[in-house]
């Protein structure tokens, strides 16, 4: 089942079919509406904002970005991520078509300038005339006479409906927190201390090799700015947020550093394949910031997520060489994040076992990630789709991103100790074939990833070309 390309004309009027229900604007509803309305049905997203503001979100618009405007790797070949990126883009994916249109320079990585972004898909949604918006908490379970929603309310579900979620299921709530990095003005960087480079000199997809700003450390700063992070003032915790665990992919700065001096310097700080241009030399810590907007004025500093007090993120980063000037765009901070026990709780169509008719997507189910969520909203949306016009669709295959990862959140996972988990290539099958010699790791990743774009075309119904047998990527390959 391949949904139509946008801007297919519909001679269906929108009150001919009772519409599919989408509880939650952001990346994985979204895609979800998208999926659904390109195929002819039509869909109503309910978004809450800006009738009831999140502590993460800054805007009212769909899709807003709040952690990181980095969809992260886009090699589609040794990359799970990359992989999935492609495999989102071959199945009409609205999300990765603004991440494309909205992209700026990261390396090897896919960043995005996060307003052009989020504008793009909410016009492209608005401007279809299948999709309709309505601005309203859905404080509770959805109303019985909606017969499909998706819940797609991501990891800053409301209190009240998550609580509804979990008295209908009898679990106890999951969650973890998740934290900002800031955002500098470009301008108040001092140049005469950083540098542009990419690591190793590694070319992005434009093709540059200098893509991130580089900020040096010598050991004496480099301690001088562990302790300062050690000593600064620290957002507090409520009583019942003090046993919440840290999603480990996203910990802030401050708990990175308390797990060890040489941490940071083995983590979002490390030195290597950078060398500085002002000294011919390689420091002893790097910090890195990388390009948050299309015009360049804005970087987000990588990795530097933090539950830091405002005023202390000012004078501890400030600390940084190249950034003792620097001016704010946007300061870090902390919010709490929710998802549902979904091994336990959804079965295959990713529907709630005690409430056939509610779909969940994204980040509440379990999936770490812009990319993860968004997929997880087009697995919904096609789902839903199908079941809708009498059918049966049956997930993705395992072998491939999406499939992976759904059925990772469908069973694949221990629901004794489900934690969020981002796309990887250990979710996938093992690679079929005989590797051999040094690049044997790179060349089980390059055969799943041929595996799973054949697989994918499959389910798609596509036809497609031959692409050699797993034995021959690994001959070709050195493997």
């Amino acid at each position: 089942m391949i949904a139509p390309a946008a801007g297919t004309a519909y001679d269906t009027p929108m009150n001919a079919k009772e519409p599919i229900h989408i509880v939650g604007g952001g990346l994985a509803g979204s895609e979800a509406a998208w999926q659904i309305a390109s195929a002819g049905h039509p869909v109503v997203i309910h978004e809450m904002r800006p009738v009831r503001k999140t502590a993460a979100h800054e805007t009212d618009n769909l899709a807003e970005l709040v952690c990181s405007n980095s969809f992260r790797s886009d090699d589609a070949e040794y990359n799970a991520v990359g992989l999935l990126h492609e495999e989102l883009r071959r199945c009409n994916s609205l999300i990765m078509r603004a991440a494309d249109g909205a992209k700026v320079p990261a390396g090897s990585a896919l960043a995005v300038d996060r307003n052009l972004f989020s504008e793009t898909v909410q016009a492209a949604l608005m401007d279809h005339p299948l999709v309709s918006l309505e601005r309203e908490e859905i404080a509770g379970l959805p109303p019985a006479e909606w017969k499909s929603v998706i819940v797609a309310t991501g990891p800053l579900t409301s209190e009240p409906l998550s609580k509804a979620v979990l008295e209908a299921t009898g679990e106890d709530g999951l969650s973890f927190f998740d934290a900002i990095a800031p955002i500098v003005y470009k301008e108040s960087i001092d140049f005469d201390i950083a540098w542009f480079q990419s690591r190793y000199d590694k070319p992005g997809p434009g093709g540059g090799t200098a893509d991130y700003i580089n900020c040096p450390m010598t050991e004496t700063e480099y301690n001088a700015f562990l302790d300062a992070l050690d000593a600064a003032e620290k957002t507090e915790f409520h009583g019942w947020e003090k046993d919440t665990p840290y999603f480990e992919a996203c910990l802030p700065i401050e708990v990175m550093a308390e797990r060890g001096r040489e941490t940071l310097r083995f983590g979002p700080m490390k030195p290597v394949g950078l060398t500085n241009p002002h000294t011919g030399e390689q420091a002893h810590a790097v910090v890195q910031l990388r390009q948050d907007n299309t015009l360049g004025t804005l970087y987000n500093i990588v990795g530097f997520q933090t539950k830091l007090k405002h005023g202390a993120q000012k004078d501890v980063f400030r600390m940084i060489p190249g950034l003792q000037n620097a001016e704010f765009a946007r300061l870090g901070g902390i919010h709490r994040n929710t998802f549902i026990n979904s091994p336990r709780l959804l079965d295959d169509q990713l529907r709630l076992k005690v409430r056939p008719n509610l779909r969940f997507a994204g980040q509440v189910t379990g999936v770490e990630g812009y990319v993860e969520s968004t997929a997880v909203g087009l697995i919904a949306g096609r789902l839903a789709l199908a079941e809708e016009m009498g059918e049966t669709l049956a997930p993705p295959p395992d072998v491939t991103a999406l499939g992976a990862l759904h059925r990772h959140i469908t069973g694949g996972a221990n629901a004794e100790t489900f934690q969020p988990m981002n796309v990887n290539f250990g979710l996938f099958p093992l690679a079929e074939g005989i590797f051999r010699g040094r690049g044997k790791k790179m060349a089980k990743k390059k055969a799943k990833s041929d595996r799973a774009l054949a697989a994918l075309a499959d389910w798609l119904g596509e036809p497609t070309e031959e692409t050699g047998t797993v034995s021959d990527t690994a001959e070709q390959t050195g493997a």
